[in-house]
C-alpha cells in the first residue's frame, strides 16, 4: 500500500496536562475504531484539529509539523491543523453544526429556520472556508513530501479542503467518506448557490467520494445532476468533472465484531449488568443514543406512551430504559431538545407510574460499559432515527445480546439496507406503528425471536469493519489503475 494521509476534524489522540509533561490520550468518536488497523501495512499520517490548548501546545512543539504518535493501529504520526478560535467556532458551531448536519439529516422546520444572514455567510467565508483552508494546506505540506500518498478525507467538516489540494496536486489521489445521510437536491437549496456549489466542487474533487448506502450515493449524484448540470453516469455511478472521473460509492461501515463481543464480556461490563437485572421488570426496551434531534427520541417516548394506553396489561410489567449521552449542549437547538425529552419522561412516568414503578428510567450520561450492558439483556431495542448515516447502535447491540431481542428499526437509517428483512421495520414518523411495533416485538413467538436475532448477527459478522476497510482499499487500488499515472 502507498502512504496513507487520513483527515478529519477530530484525530486518534488528544493532549491534556500531566505530571511531566503533555499526555497523550485516545480521541473520542467511532472514527477512529473504525478505522483501527487501517494503519498497520503502511505509513500513516493522521491530520485533525487541535481542539484542546495542550493539543495546540503539541502543535508549536512540533512547529507546525507532523510528530510520531504513542503506539497506535491507526496512524504512526499525527498533525495537528491550529486555527484561530473565532474561524473554528464558525466552521463548527455555524456551518458544520447545525446548518450543514440539519440540512443532511432533513432537520430544518423550513417555514421558520434556518435565515441565511450576513453572519450566516461570514462564518462561511471567514470560518468553514478558512479552516478548510488551513487543513489543505497541511495536505499540501504532506504531499510535496509524499506525492505518491493516498489521502483519505472524513464527514463533513472538510467539503471544500479537496478542491485547494487538486488546485496545488493534480496527480493527488484523494478519497472521501462521508458518513451522514446525503440529502435530495431541492433540500440543498437551502444553502445559497455559492455555497452548495462550493461544496459540491469541493467533492467532485476527489477521486472517489464514499457514502455508507447506494440511497446516499444516489442523492450525491442527483445533486450533480441537478444543482450544477453536469455530467453524471447513474448506471456506472460517475460523474465527469473538469476533465476527470470521480467515482461514487457505497461501503456500509460496520463494527470490529470479535472486538466487540470480547469487549462484552469483559469485567467493566459485568459489574454494569448486576444492577440492570435487578431493576427491569418482566420486558426490557432499551434505546442507547445521543439527545441528537436527528435521533426521533420525542417520538419514541410518544409511541411508549400510547402502546402502555392500548396494552394495560403490560403496566408494571416493563422497564424503559433510555440511556442517552448529552450532544452539543453549546447548540441552543439541542439544549432546548433535551430539556424536551426529560419534560416528555416527566409527562410518562407521571401519567402511568405510580410508587413502586417508573415506566422510563431515564440517564443522560456517557458509561459505554453501561450502554454495552443494557445492549446484552434487552428484549427489545428501539433504533427510530429521522434520518442516519448508519448507526452502529443498530448493529453492536444485536451482536452482544443474550436474550434473542427484537430490534425495531427506522426504514431511514443506513443499517436498514443491511439488517431491514431481520428487524421490525417501522416509519420513524408513524407513531401508531412504532407502538405497534413494541407490542409485535414483546408479543413475538420464542423461535421467530431466535431467528431474527441470529440472522442479524450473521450478517454483522460477516459484514465487519475489514470488510468495510478492504473493499475502499480495493477500489482505490483499482481507480490508481484505471487513471494511469498523473
Amino acid at each position: 500500500m502507498p502512504p496513507l494521509v487520513l483527515v478529519s476534524n477530530r484525530g486518534p489522540v488528544t493532549y491534556r496536562s500531566g505530571e511531566g509533561g503533555l499526555v497523550a490520550e485516545r480521541g473520542g468518536g467511532g472514527l477512529v475504531s473504525a478505522l483501527s488497523g487501517l494503519a498497520e501495512h503502511t505509513d500513516a499520517l493522521w491530520i485533525s484539529a487541535a481542539l484542546s490548548d495542550e493539543d495546540a501546545q503539541m502543535a508549536a512543539s512540533a512547529d507546525g509539523r507532523a510528530f510520531a504518535l504513542p503506539a497506535s493501529e491507526n496512524a504512526d504520526r499525527g498533525r495537528f491543523v491550529v486555527v484561530d478560535p473565532a474561524a473554528f467556532d464558525g466552521y463548527y458551531n455555524v456551518v458544520a453544526n447545525p446548518l450543514l448536519w440539519f440540512i443532511q439529516h432533513y432537520l430544518w422546520d423550513l417555514s421558520n429556520h434556518p435565515d441565511i444572514r450576513p453572519d450566516e455567510l461570514a462564518a462561511w467565508a471567514d470560518g468553514y472556508v478558512v479552516v478548510n483552508d488551513a487543513f489543505a494546506d497541511a495536505v499540501i505540506d504532506e504531499l510535496n513530501h509524499s506525492p505518491d500518498a493516498v489521502v483519505m478525507m472524513h464527514d463533513y467538516h472538510l467539503y471544500v479542503a479537496p478542491e485547494r489540494i487538486r488546485e496545488a496536486h493534480p496527480g493527488a489521489f484523494i478519497h472521501f467518506f462521508v458518513h451522514i445521510p446525503w440529502s435530495q437536491p431541492d433540500y440543498w437549496r437551502v444553502l445559497p448557490p455559492h455555497i452548495r456549489e462550493h461544496i459540491l466542487r469541493g467533492l467532485l474533487a476527489c477521486d472517489i467520494v464514499a457514502f455508507h448506502t447506494p440511497r446516499y450515493a444516489r442523492n450525491f449524484l442527483m445533486c450533480c445532476d441537478d444543482l450544477l448540470a453536469i455530467d453524471v453516469n447513474y448506471e456506472r455511478s460517475e460523474v465527469r468533472w473538469a476533465g476527470r472521473t470521480v467515482w461514487v460509492r457505497s461501503y456500509p461501515i460496520s463494527v470490529n465484531a470479535p472486538n466487540f463481543e470480547r469487549m462484552a464480556q469483559s469485567d467493566e461490563v459485568r459489574r454494569e449488568e448486576a444492577p440492570i437485572l435487578r431493576r427491569r421488570r418482566a420486558h426490557l426496551i432499551v434505546r442507547v443514543d445521543r439527545t441528537d434531534l436527528s435521533k426521533n427520541i420525542l417520538r419514541g417516548f410518544k409511541a411508549y406512551d400510547m402502546f402502555l394506553e392500548q396494552h394495560p396489561e403490560y403496566l408494571e410489567q416493563i422497564t424503559f430504559m433510555a440511556f442517552l449521552q448529552p450532544s452539543r449542549q453549546d447548540v441552543v437547538e439541542y439544549v432546548t431538545y433535551l430539556d424536551k425529552i426529560r419534560q416528555r419522561a416527566s409527562f410518562i412516568n407521571t401519567k402511568h407510574g405510580n410508587t413502586d414503578w417508573m415506566p422510563i428510567e431515564l440517564r443522560i450520561e456517557s458509561n459505554l460499559a453501561r450502554a454495552v450492558a443494557l445492549y446484552k439483556h434487552y428484549d427489545v431495542l428501539m433504533v427510530n432515527a429521522i434520518f442516519d448515516g448508519m448507526n452502529l447502535v443498530a448493529k453492536e447491540a444485536p451482536l452482544v445480546n443474550e436474550r434473542h431481542g427484537v430490534v425495531i428499526l427506522s426504514e431511514n437509517v443506513g443499517a436498514h439496507e443491511e439488517l431491514g428483512s431481520f428487524a421490525l421495520s417501522i416509519n420513524p414518523f408513524d407513531v401508531g406503528a412504532q407502538a405497534e411495533a413494541l407490542h409485535t416485538a414483546l408479543s413475538m413467538p420464542t423461535e421467530e425471536r431466535r431467528i431474527r436475532s441470529e440472522q442479524i448477527q450473521r450478517v454483522v459478522r460477516e459484514n465487519d469493519v475489514v470488510k468495510w476497510l478492504n473493499a475502499q482499499q480495493s477500489d482505490i487500488a483499482a481507480k490508481r489503475t484505471a487513471d494511469g499515472p498523473a
